[in-house]
Protein backbone atom coordinates (compact mmCIF):
# COMPACT_ATOMS: atom_id res chain seq x y z
CA UNK A 1 0.00 0.00 0.00
CA UNK A 2 1.38 3.40 -0.97
CA UNK A 3 1.94 6.09 1.62
CA UNK A 4 0.35 9.38 0.57
CA UNK A 5 1.05 12.43 2.75
CA UNK A 6 -0.10 15.34 0.57
CA UNK A 7 -3.15 15.88 -1.61
CA UNK A 8 -5.25 18.59 -3.23
CA UNK A 9 -9.02 18.27 -3.30
CA UNK A 10 -12.23 20.18 -4.02
CA UNK A 11 -15.11 20.60 -1.56
CA UNK A 12 -18.59 22.04 -2.05
CA UNK A 13 -21.34 22.51 0.48
CA UNK A 14 -24.83 21.58 -0.60
CA UNK A 15 -27.03 24.27 -2.15
CA UNK A 16 -30.02 25.35 -0.14
CA UNK A 17 -33.46 24.24 -1.28
CA UNK A 18 -35.83 26.78 -2.86
CA UNK A 19 -38.79 28.23 -1.02
CA UNK A 20 -42.24 27.31 -2.29
CA UNK A 21 -45.11 29.45 -3.61
CA UNK A 22 -48.38 27.82 -2.53
CA UNK A 23 -51.83 28.76 -1.25
CA UNK A 24 -54.06 26.82 1.06
CA UNK A 25 -57.04 25.65 -0.95
CA UNK A 26 -59.63 23.62 0.94
CA UNK A 27 -63.32 23.33 0.19
CA UNK A 28 -64.68 24.87 3.37
CA UNK A 29 -61.84 27.30 4.15
CA UNK A 30 -62.09 30.38 1.94
CA UNK A 31 -59.09 32.63 1.50
CA UNK A 32 -56.79 30.01 2.99
CA UNK A 33 -53.76 32.20 2.46
CA UNK A 34 -50.16 31.42 1.52
CA UNK A 35 -48.68 28.17 2.87
CA UNK A 36 -45.47 27.73 0.92
CA UNK A 37 -42.74 26.10 3.04
CA UNK A 38 -39.05 27.02 3.29
CA UNK A 39 -36.29 25.17 1.51
CA UNK A 40 -33.88 23.04 3.56
CA UNK A 41 -30.31 24.09 4.31
CA UNK A 42 -27.59 22.42 2.25
CA UNK A 43 -25.30 19.93 3.95
CA UNK A 44 -21.80 20.86 5.16
CA UNK A 45 -18.50 19.24 4.22
CA UNK A 46 -16.92 18.11 7.49
CA UNK A 47 -13.41 16.76 7.99
CA UNK A 48 -12.83 14.61 11.07
CA UNK A 49 -9.62 13.01 12.32
CA UNK A 50 -9.34 9.33 13.21
CA UNK A 51 -6.63 7.03 14.51
CA UNK A 52 -7.94 4.40 12.11
CA UNK A 53 -6.06 5.95 9.17
CA UNK A 54 -2.35 6.69 8.75
CA UNK A 55 -2.18 7.71 5.09
CA UNK A 56 -4.05 9.96 2.65
CA UNK A 57 -4.46 7.08 0.21
CA UNK A 58 -8.21 7.77 -0.19
CA UNK A 59 -7.39 11.03 -1.97
CA UNK A 60 -5.62 9.13 -4.76
CA UNK A 61 -8.99 7.77 -5.93
CA UNK A 62 -11.24 10.71 -5.15
CA UNK A 63 -10.62 14.45 -5.27
CA UNK A 64 -14.12 15.97 -5.25
CA UNK A 65 -16.34 15.96 -2.18
CA UNK A 66 -19.85 17.42 -2.25
CA UNK A 67 -22.54 17.56 0.41
CA UNK A 68 -26.21 16.95 -0.42
CA UNK A 69 -28.39 19.90 -1.38
CA UNK A 70 -31.40 20.82 0.76
CA UNK A 71 -34.85 19.74 -0.36
CA UNK A 72 -37.25 22.33 -1.77
CA UNK A 73 -40.13 23.62 0.33
CA UNK A 74 -43.65 22.41 -0.42
CA UNK A 75 -47.22 23.48 0.13
CA UNK A 76 -49.10 23.10 3.44
CA UNK A 77 -46.17 24.81 5.21
CA UNK A 78 -43.92 21.78 4.66
CA UNK A 79 -40.28 22.77 4.91
CA UNK A 80 -37.62 21.00 2.88
CA UNK A 81 -35.31 18.47 4.54
CA UNK A 82 -31.75 19.56 5.37
CA UNK A 83 -29.11 18.09 3.07
CA UNK A 84 -26.86 15.36 4.47
CA UNK A 85 -23.34 16.36 5.45
CA UNK A 86 -20.37 14.96 3.60
CA UNK A 87 -18.05 13.62 6.32
CA UNK A 88 -14.42 12.94 5.37
CA UNK A 89 -12.15 10.93 7.67
CA UNK A 90 -8.45 11.80 7.67
CA UNK A 91 -5.50 10.65 9.81
CA UNK A 92 -4.63 12.36 13.07
CA UNK A 93 -1.85 14.84 12.30
CA UNK A 94 -3.47 16.27 9.16
CA UNK A 95 -3.20 19.98 8.35
CA UNK A 96 -5.89 21.52 6.12
CA UNK A 97 -5.07 24.66 4.08
CA UNK A 98 -6.99 26.81 1.62
CA UNK A 99 -5.18 26.54 -1.72
CA UNK A 100 -5.92 30.11 -2.80
CA UNK A 101 -5.04 31.96 0.42
CA UNK A 102 -2.72 29.47 2.10
CA UNK A 103 -4.69 29.90 5.34
CA UNK A 104 -4.54 26.98 7.77
CA UNK A 105 -8.14 25.97 8.41
CA UNK A 106 -7.40 23.16 10.84
CA UNK A 107 -4.55 21.27 12.47
CA UNK A 108 -6.07 17.97 13.59
CA UNK A 109 -3.79 16.66 16.32
CA UNK A 110 -6.18 14.45 18.31
CA UNK A 111 -8.64 11.68 17.58
CA UNK A 112 -12.20 12.86 16.87
CA UNK A 113 -11.43 16.49 16.06
CA UNK A 114 -13.61 17.89 13.31
CA UNK A 115 -13.95 21.07 11.28
CA UNK A 116 -16.47 22.35 8.75
CA UNK A 117 -14.47 23.28 5.65
CA UNK A 118 -17.37 24.12 3.37
CA UNK A 119 -20.74 25.33 4.66
CA UNK A 120 -24.00 24.49 2.99
CA UNK A 121 -26.19 27.25 1.60
CA UNK A 122 -29.22 28.48 3.51
CA UNK A 123 -32.68 27.45 2.35
CA UNK A 124 -34.96 29.88 0.52
CA UNK A 125 -38.08 31.33 2.14
CA UNK A 126 -41.56 30.20 1.12
CA UNK A 127 -44.26 32.73 0.27
CA UNK A 128 -45.83 32.30 3.73
CA UNK A 129 -43.06 34.57 5.01
CA UNK A 130 -44.12 37.47 2.82
CA UNK A 131 -47.77 37.70 3.82
CA UNK A 132 -48.81 41.07 5.26
CA UNK A 133 -51.85 43.30 5.60
CA UNK A 134 -50.93 45.03 2.41
CA UNK A 135 -50.11 41.83 0.53
CA UNK A 136 -52.24 38.87 1.55
CA UNK A 137 -51.45 36.80 -1.51
CA UNK A 138 -47.67 37.01 -2.02
CA UNK A 139 -46.73 35.18 -5.15
CA UNK A 140 -42.98 35.01 -4.71
CA UNK A 141 -40.48 32.99 -2.73
CA UNK A 142 -36.69 33.08 -2.54
CA UNK A 143 -34.23 30.61 -3.94
CA UNK A 144 -31.80 28.70 -1.77
CA UNK A 145 -28.26 30.05 -1.53
CA UNK A 146 -25.34 28.31 -3.12
CA UNK A 147 -23.11 26.18 -0.94
CA UNK A 148 -19.55 27.32 -0.27
CA UNK A 149 -16.94 25.78 -2.58
CA UNK A 150 -13.13 25.85 -2.54
CA UNK A 151 -9.97 23.92 -3.28
CA UNK A 152 -8.06 22.66 -0.27
CA UNK A 153 -4.71 21.05 0.37
CA UNK A 154 -4.15 18.44 3.05
CA UNK A 155 -0.74 17.61 4.47
CA UNK A 156 -0.03 14.77 6.88
CA UNK A 157 2.62 15.04 9.59
CA UNK A 158 2.81 11.75 11.43
CA UNK A 159 2.18 11.79 15.15
CA UNK A 160 4.47 9.26 16.79
CA UNK A 161 6.07 8.80 20.18
CA UNK A 162 9.39 7.66 18.72
CA UNK A 163 11.03 8.65 15.43
CA UNK A 164 13.91 6.69 13.93
CA UNK A 165 16.38 8.85 11.98
CA UNK A 166 19.74 8.15 10.41
CA UNK A 167 21.65 7.83 7.18
CA UNK A 168 20.49 5.30 4.57
CA UNK A 169 21.49 1.73 5.48
CA UNK A 170 22.03 2.57 9.17
CA UNK A 171 19.68 -0.28 10.08
CA UNK A 172 16.52 1.66 10.97
CA UNK A 173 14.15 -0.79 9.28
CA UNK A 174 15.81 -3.76 10.99
CA UNK A 175 15.55 -1.99 14.33
CA UNK A 176 11.87 -1.19 13.73
CA UNK A 177 11.25 -4.88 13.06
CA UNK A 178 12.98 -5.81 16.35
CA UNK A 179 11.12 -3.22 18.41
CA UNK A 180 7.66 -3.91 16.98
CA UNK A 181 5.63 -6.33 14.90
CA UNK A 182 6.15 -4.21 11.78
CA UNK A 183 7.56 -5.95 8.72
CA UNK A 184 9.40 -3.27 6.72
CA UNK A 185 11.50 -4.04 3.67
CA UNK A 186 15.11 -4.78 4.67
CA UNK A 187 17.99 -4.98 2.19
CA UNK A 188 21.73 -4.27 1.99
CA UNK A 189 21.46 -1.21 -0.26
CA UNK A 190 20.63 2.46 0.53
CA UNK A 191 17.14 3.93 0.39
CA UNK A 192 15.40 0.62 1.00
CA UNK A 193 12.70 2.59 2.84
CA UNK A 194 11.02 5.04 0.46
CA UNK A 195 8.11 6.01 2.71
CA UNK A 196 7.57 6.28 6.48
CA UNK A 197 6.83 3.01 8.23
CA UNK A 198 4.87 2.73 11.48
CA UNK A 199 5.15 0.16 14.23
CA UNK A 200 3.85 -0.29 17.78
CA UNK A 201 6.24 -0.83 20.68
CA UNK A 202 4.45 -3.09 23.16
CA UNK A 203 5.22 -3.31 26.88
CA UNK A 204 3.81 -5.74 29.42
CA UNK A 205 3.02 -3.16 32.09
CA UNK A 206 2.96 0.07 30.09
CA UNK A 207 0.80 1.51 27.35
CA UNK A 208 2.03 0.90 23.77
CA UNK A 209 3.98 3.56 21.89
CA UNK A 210 3.98 4.41 18.17
CA UNK A 211 7.31 4.24 16.29
CA UNK A 212 7.87 5.96 12.94
CA UNK A 213 10.78 4.90 10.70
CA UNK A 214 11.67 7.98 8.65
CA UNK A 215 13.34 7.24 5.27
CA UNK A 216 17.11 7.76 5.18
CA UNK A 217 18.33 11.33 5.48
CA UNK A 218 21.45 12.45 3.59
CA UNK A 219 23.56 15.58 3.70
CA UNK A 220 21.61 18.51 2.25
CA UNK A 221 18.22 16.95 3.05
CA UNK A 222 16.99 20.22 4.61
CA UNK A 223 17.46 21.77 1.15
CA UNK A 224 15.61 18.94 -0.59
CA UNK A 225 18.48 16.56 -1.34
CA UNK A 226 17.58 12.87 -1.52
CA UNK A 227 14.11 12.27 -0.13
CA UNK A 228 14.61 15.60 1.62
CA UNK A 229 11.80 17.76 2.88
CA UNK A 230 9.10 15.26 1.92
CA UNK A 231 9.89 13.18 4.99
CA UNK A 232 11.82 15.47 7.34
CA UNK A 233 8.48 17.03 8.26
CA UNK A 234 7.38 13.75 9.84
CA UNK A 235 9.87 14.10 12.68
CA UNK A 236 8.42 17.44 13.82
CA UNK A 237 5.81 15.83 16.06
CA UNK A 238 7.71 12.87 17.46
CA UNK A 239 8.33 12.95 21.21
CA UNK A 240 11.70 11.19 21.14
CA UNK A 241 14.19 10.85 18.29
CA UNK A 242 16.30 7.71 18.05
CA UNK A 243 19.39 8.60 16.03
CA UNK A 244 20.67 5.34 14.54
CA UNK A 245 24.37 5.23 13.65
CA UNK A 246 26.16 2.32 11.97
CA UNK A 247 29.45 1.99 13.89
CA UNK A 248 30.78 -0.75 11.63
CA UNK A 249 31.94 1.89 9.11
CA UNK A 250 35.08 4.01 9.52
CA UNK A 251 33.44 7.44 9.29
CA UNK A 252 30.59 6.87 11.76
CA UNK A 253 31.55 10.03 13.72
CA UNK A 254 31.08 12.12 10.59
CA UNK A 255 27.81 10.31 9.82
CA UNK A 256 26.56 11.22 13.28
CA UNK A 257 27.39 14.89 12.70
CA UNK A 258 25.68 14.92 9.28
CA UNK A 259 22.31 13.93 10.74
CA UNK A 260 22.63 16.27 13.72
CA UNK A 261 23.37 19.18 11.39
CA UNK A 262 20.47 18.33 9.09
CA UNK A 263 18.03 18.27 12.01
CA UNK A 264 19.34 21.62 13.22
CA UNK A 265 19.20 23.22 9.76
CA UNK A 266 15.68 21.93 9.11
CA UNK A 267 14.11 23.24 12.32
CA UNK A 268 15.91 25.07 15.10
CA UNK A 269 13.59 23.68 17.77
CA UNK A 270 14.66 20.12 16.86
CA UNK A 271 18.04 20.83 18.43
CA UNK A 272 16.35 20.71 21.82
CA UNK A 273 14.23 17.63 21.08
CA UNK A 274 14.98 14.70 23.35
CA UNK A 275 17.31 12.44 21.41
CA UNK A 276 18.84 9.04 22.13
CA UNK A 277 21.85 7.83 20.19
CA UNK A 278 21.66 4.17 19.18
CA UNK A 279 24.90 2.60 18.00
CA UNK A 280 23.90 -0.21 15.65
CA UNK A 281 25.68 -3.24 14.15
CA UNK A 282 27.83 -3.89 17.23
CA UNK A 283 28.04 -7.53 16.13
CA UNK A 284 30.51 -6.34 13.47
CA UNK A 285 32.77 -4.46 15.89
CA UNK A 286 35.20 -5.63 18.59
CA UNK A 287 33.39 -5.49 22.01
CA UNK A 288 36.14 -3.45 23.64
CA UNK A 289 35.96 -0.92 20.82
CA UNK A 290 32.19 -0.69 21.28
CA UNK A 291 32.65 0.18 24.97
CA UNK A 292 35.17 2.87 24.08
CA UNK A 293 32.83 4.39 21.49
CA UNK A 294 29.90 4.41 23.93
CA UNK A 295 32.00 6.11 26.58
CA UNK A 296 33.29 8.70 24.11
CA UNK A 297 29.74 9.78 23.23
CA UNK A 298 28.62 9.74 26.86
CA UNK A 299 31.56 11.96 27.77
CA UNK A 300 30.03 14.51 25.39
CA UNK A 301 26.75 14.34 27.32
CA UNK A 302 24.99 12.23 24.66
CA UNK A 303 22.67 9.54 26.00
CA UNK A 304 23.86 6.42 24.21
CA UNK A 305 23.09 2.72 23.96
CA UNK A 306 24.41 -0.01 21.65
CA UNK A 307 22.49 -2.73 19.84
CA UNK A 308 22.61 -5.22 17.04
CA UNK A 309 19.35 -5.11 15.12
CA UNK A 310 20.46 -8.29 13.37
CA UNK A 311 21.21 -10.48 16.40
CA UNK A 312 18.94 -8.72 18.90
CA UNK A 313 21.77 -7.90 21.31
CA UNK A 314 20.97 -4.85 23.43
CA UNK A 315 17.36 -4.61 22.19
CA UNK A 316 15.81 -5.31 25.61
CA UNK A 317 18.03 -2.66 27.21
CA UNK A 318 16.91 -0.18 24.56
CA UNK A 319 13.23 -1.01 25.19
CA UNK A 320 13.71 -0.46 28.92
CA UNK A 321 15.41 2.89 28.29
CA UNK A 322 12.59 3.97 25.95
CA UNK A 323 9.96 2.92 28.47
CA UNK A 324 11.56 4.97 31.25
CA UNK A 325 12.08 7.97 28.98
CA UNK A 326 8.55 8.02 27.59
CA UNK A 327 6.98 7.46 31.00
CA UNK A 328 8.91 10.47 32.32
CA UNK A 329 7.69 12.61 29.41
CA UNK A 330 4.13 11.47 30.01
CA UNK A 331 4.31 12.34 33.71
CA UNK A 332 5.65 15.81 32.87
CA UNK A 333 2.82 16.33 30.38
CA UNK A 334 0.26 15.31 33.01
CA UNK A 335 1.74 17.76 35.53
CA UNK A 336 1.71 20.59 33.00
CA UNK A 337 -1.88 19.73 32.12
CA UNK A 338 -2.92 19.92 35.79
CA UNK A 339 -1.13 23.26 36.23
CA UNK A 340 -2.81 24.69 33.13
CA UNK A 341 -6.25 23.55 34.32
CA UNK A 342 -5.67 25.15 37.75
CA UNK A 343 -4.56 28.38 36.13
Amino acid sequence: MSFIDEAKFYVKGGDGGNGCVSFRREKYIPRGGPDGGDGGKGGDVVITSTKGKNSLLDFRYRSHFKAERGAHGMGKDMHGRKGRNCVMEVPVGSIIRDVETGEVLADLVSDGQHVIVSSGGGGGLGNAHFSSGANRTPRHATKGRKGEERWLRIELKLLADIGLVGLPNAGKSSLLAKLSAANPKVADYPFTTLEPQLGVLQFKYHRPYIIADIPGIIEGAHQGAGLGLSFLKHIERTRVLLHIVDISVDDFHNNHEVIENELLEYKQDLSGRLRLLVLNKIDLVDPEMVLEIIQAFRDKGIQTCAVSALSGEGIEDLKELLSETLDTIREEDDRHGEQDSEA
